[in-house]
This record gives C-alpha cells, structure tokens and sequence, in this order.
C-alpha cells in the first residue's frame, strides 16, 4: 500500500512538472511577441538570432516534455504491477484468515472426539450388560434382575442424551445401503425381500461427531439366498 501511494504521488509531480513546463513555454513566446511590437528595428536586426534562440529552446522543451511523458508512463505501469500485487496480497491473506477459522471451529467441534470414543465402549458395556440380563430366567431372582435391567435402561437412556447434547449419535444403518465411510462388513447374511447390500444387521453400533464418523458399524449385509 505505501508503494502504491508513493508511485501515484511521483504520477502527479510528474504531470504537475509537464503542465508547468507548457505554461512556461506559452508564456515566452507570448512575451516575446510584446517586445517585438516596441521595437520594429530590433527585430530585423536580431531575427535570425532569436529564430535560432527560439528552435533550440523549443527542442530542449519538447526533449523534457517527451522524458516527463515517459516517466509518467513508466510510474502508472508501476501503479498498476502494484495494485495487481496488493488485490493478490489481500486475497492471500483472507484465505489464510479462512482457513485459520475453519481450524477454530474444528477444534472446538472435534476436540472431544478421543473422550467420545472411551465413553462410546462404556455405552456399549451399559447396553450389551441389560441386554445380557434380560436373557436370565432364573427363578426367585426375576425381579432382582428386572430391576437392575431398568437401571441400566435408564443409564443406557442417559448415556445417549448427554451425546446428542454434544453431536454424537448413533448411527442407525439397518435397512440402509452400505456406505463404506459409515459401516464395516464382519458378514454376510442370506436374506429373501431385501435388496443385495442392504444393511440387515449391527454387530457393533457406530458413531458420528457433528456429522463426522469417529466409529464405523460392524454390519452385516444381505446377499441373495443359494437354493
């Protein structure tokens, strides 16, 4: 910015010195004129002299106002290298702006995700431990292990409330297509209605951050039944 100032400034002085240089000129031959109506005389003894006088002064004017007129050229195709320069400088900078940002935010966003992938594995626990006692059948302890199923219903349930507090969700892929940034194939399994590379079943539920997989599901995928 300061040497497009200063170039814009030597523009100026540079048309300033041709202007006055003109002004200059006129106001000679404009004087020179009123001394030739007081003296008739003077001027036929001098005439070849001041003709003489006048061509070379004339040169020398024109030689300065043609190296004034290329300077001024030279000095507004600095200007213009200069403002091309500066506008990339500016561009430069407001992307390194952006992206500094963009870094920001992603570090607010996904500075939990390695404490998101250790209470993932304890949700995992809470879930597959309630899961494991309502299997139990055991006589007298029925309601014992009702109760402790309601219990971890109910951790289970928090658990997952105080993630979508943050972002992280579960994913919830049965039904749909496999997507291999989401999911991971542990098998296959045969299954009639359903479309080949449908998810038909989770081994181990996935998990997104903000939108970002931190954990891809283990599923399974339906292919076509070998009678």
């Amino acid at each position: 910015a300061d040497e497009l100032l200063m170039a814009v400034r030597g523009v100026r002085a540079a048309r300033a010195q041709v202007n006055g240089l003109l002004q200059l000129s006129g106001g000679a031959r404009r004087g020179g004129e009123c001394a030739c109506v007081f003296s008739t005389a003077a001027q036929s003894n001098c005439g070849d002299d001041s003709n003489t006088d006048d061509t070379q002064a004339d040169q020398q004017h024109l030689r300065t106002v043609r190296a004034l007129e290329r300077k001024a050229t030279k000095l507004e195709e600095e200007i213009k290298d200069l403002n091309v320069r500066y506008q990339r400088a500016v561009a430069d900078s407001e992307n390194v702006r952006r992206r500094t940002q963009k870094f920001v935010e992603d570090a607010k966003l996904f500075g939990i995700l390695s404490f998101c992938r250790d209470l993932v594995e304890v949700a995992d626990t809470v879930e597959k431990t309630t899961q494991d006692v309502e299997k139990e059948k055991l006589n007298g302890e029925q309601v014992a292990l009702q109760t402790i199923s309601e219990g971890l219903l109910l951790i289970g349930a928090k658990l997952q409330s105080v993630f979508a507090k943050h972002g992280l969700r579960k994913m919830n892929p049965i039904g749909g297509a496999y997507d291999p940034y989401e999911h991971e194939v542990v098998c296959h399994v045969p299954s009639e209605g359903m479309k080949p590379g449908t998810v038909t079943m989770v081994a181990q539920d996935g998990y997104k951050l903000h939108g970002r997989t931190i954990r891809h599901a283990h599923v399974g995928l339906a292919v076509e039944s070998q009678q």
